[in-house]
């Protein structure tokens, strides 16, 4: 393979080193070559991680390195129906040329492929090329993965994809299963639905009726609701306006006094301001005659 390529590109010497560091400490893992004609494209087959919904699971896919490699990222394309990436679409992820601000030259091809593995049971997030399945039908994917390599490209590119599905199918384990729920366990979840707890008291009937229990189920969502209105800052509010309507009447009674006493203080301040002005009428008169007094007018104002 060296001989077909500059070995003083530096993209090249560093792929070929890759090469043969892959060769010389295999992985479980993960399995990757590049193509004869092209050692810029990677076939791999990554195993599915461990307890996980992908346990078992051999996944294959496509790395593109860049001609300025190791100095940019590579592209990372999926080729098996897994249920967490698209298939043949180009991956999102941090060790991806979509964030080449996060990738390390340092990093390798099989640095890449078991950051890719740890990926794989992770949230999606909503990125670029994700998918979100279930549990169950990824574990579907993931026995379905097994049976046969998937087609793609040249008929180099899939005999060295065969050549790898065989290579990993020999050392991955295969897919566990799910327990089976025993016939005892479904009669004991059944009876468990069936008995609901009642509440009694000296004045209330038990609650035993199938109505009762809806209404029952109907409490719990609306307490789930509240849990949400409270990450979103109104809880508080809801809270006090509930405090509010359960005040016994005992409470509001003995409110009753204060509010009359503040219905009537009204009428008391009407008083004080009739007398203020009847006040000032009279200091206002006894000035008026004293003024007429002095200025030789008070035969006027004994008239009056």
């Amino acid at each position: 393979m060296a001989e077909k390529y500059n070995t003083k590109n530096p993209a090249v010497k560093r792929i070929l080193q890759e090469v043969k560091e892959m060769q010389s400490n295999p992985s479980d893992d993960f399995t990757s070559l590049p193509l004869e004609e092209n050692i810029f494209e990677w076939q791999f087959a990554i195993r599915g991680p461990r307890d996980t919904e992908f346990e078992g699971g051999i996944y294959h896919g496509r790395i593109q390195l860049p001609n300025d490699y190791p100095f940019k990222p590579p592209s990372f394309m999926l080729l098996t129906p897994n249920g967490r990436f698209e298939t043949q679409t180009k991956i999102c992820l941090s060790i991806s040329n979509y964030h080449p601000e996060h990738w390390q030259p340092s990093w390798s091809v099989r640095t890449a492929l078991v950051a890719l593995i740890a990926f794989m049971p992770t949230n999606p997030g909503g990125a670029l090329g994700s998918l979100d399945y279930n549990k169950e039908e990824r574990r579907k994917l993931a026995i379905k993965s097994r049976e046969a390599a998937p087609s793609y490209g040249s008929p180099e590119r899939q005999k060295i994809i065969d050549q790898i599905h065989q290579c990993m199918l020999s050392k991955a384990p295969p897919v566990p299963q799910l327990p089976p729920t025993s016939p005892a366990e479904e009669v004991t979840t059944d009876s468990a639905r069936q008995e609901l707890p009642t509440l009694s008291d000296d004045n209330v009937a038990p609650v035993a009726e199938e109505p009762q229990n809806l209404e029952l189920e109907q409490l719990a969502e609306d307490v789930h609701e509240v849990r949400v209105d409270a990450a979103a800052g109104r809880l508080r509010v809801s809270f006090r306006a509930g405090v509010s309507v359960s005040r016994s009447t005992e409470e509001t009674a003995s409110q009753s006094p204060a509010i009359d006493a503040r219905v009537q203080k009204p009428a008391s301040d009407w008083l004080f301001t009739w007398a203020a002005v009847g006040l000032t009428v009279a200091i206002v008169v006894l000035l008026v005659k004293k003024f007429m007094k002095s200025n030789g007018i008070a035969g006027y104002m004994d008239g009056m």
